[in-house]
């Protein structure tokens, strides 16, 4: 069901012309734009990252490795999925690595900033992509899989976009969700990316079960690299200077390479069950 985000009039149609009150979200570069307000100066990102974010994605170790354990998670835990929407897409990475894999899922994306969606568009040209709010999901009952990536740690109000995520899922549906994780890594990596904060695995597990979402899996990751992360933060604060934001995503191919295979080393032990306590980042999937 679609919902009227000025009177919050539940309908089921193809357009999103309200029935109750005539509204109608803008059109903004040929997307719907329920939050038009926050097209180009919302919060939680700066635009102009997108550009690098997606020339680096493609060709770095963790966006590939996370994509795999995304896909991983997609298949075991929804394996019967029609209906996916990943909130905060950014330039379609994820989306571009399911449609491949799950060709016969409906797809959705949603982003506050129409810049990062027209890098979502040209990688995902079969799906839905909308300018969108978190914080005001427009759906309820509607997604089999929400799926939200390194998202969550950009938004001040995190509990309330894990209710909206709970209202938009279908009884049954499945989060999906990837967080970074130990406050202490925290470093200017994270001012720049406009994080507000780093979790701990207590602190995400207690929200998610806050809005009534029953928890399948939770564990680390990134668990294996975890020192070379703590050293480059380490080195980063140590640096004088301007800082590189692209820093850590620009490896050579050999280390690269490297990190990849350790990561898929972890994934293959997650795949058997292990959960591991600490790592760089935290992947929770929960049930509706």
């Amino acid at each position: 069901m679609r919902v009227c985000l000025r009177c919050d009039h539940l309908f089921a149609s193809a357009g999103w012309a309200c029935p109750a009150c005539g509204y109608e979200p803008l059109r903004l570069n040929g997307i719907d734009a329920h939050a038009a307000e926050l097209a180009d100066e919302g919060g939680g990102f700066k635009p102009e990252y997108y550009v690098d974010l997606a020339a680096l994605e493609a060709r770095n170790f963790w966006f590939e490795a996370r994509n795999e354990l995304i896909l991983w998670a997609l298949g075991i835990y929804k394996p019967n999925a029609r209906s996916l929407l990943e909130v905060g897409c950014g330039t379609g990475f994820v989306l571009a690595g399911i449609a491949k894999a799950y060709p016969e899922i409906t797809l959705s994306g949603s982003e506050i900033f129409v810049a990062g969606l027209a890098h979502a568009a040209r990688r995902v040209p079969s799906a839905h992509l909308m300018q969108m709010d978190a914080r005001r999901i427009p759906f309820q009952a509607e997604f089999d899989v929400i799926g939200a990536f390194d998202v969550l740690e950009h938004i001040e109000e995190d509990g309330a976009v894990l209710s909206q995520i709970y209202r938009a899922l279908k009884p049954g549906g499945i989060l999906l969700l990837t967080v970074p994780q130990h406050p202490k890594l925290w470093s200017v990596a994270d001012d720049h990316a406009c994080h507000v904060r780093r979790y701990t695995g207590v602190e995400i597990e207690t929200k998610v079960r806050e809005c009534r979402l029953s928890i399948l899996r939770s564990t680390s990751f990134v668990t294996m690299l975890l020192p070379a992360m703590l050293l480059s933060r380490i080195a980063s604060k140590a640096k004088k200077g301007e800082f590189d934001p692209a820093g850590e995503l620009k490896l050579s191919g050999v280390v690269n390479k490297m990190f990849f295979y350790v990561m898929m080393f972890e994934l293959a032990t997650i795949k058997l069950g292990v959960d591991y306590p600490a790592g760089g980042s935290r992947l929770i999937i929960a049930r509706k």
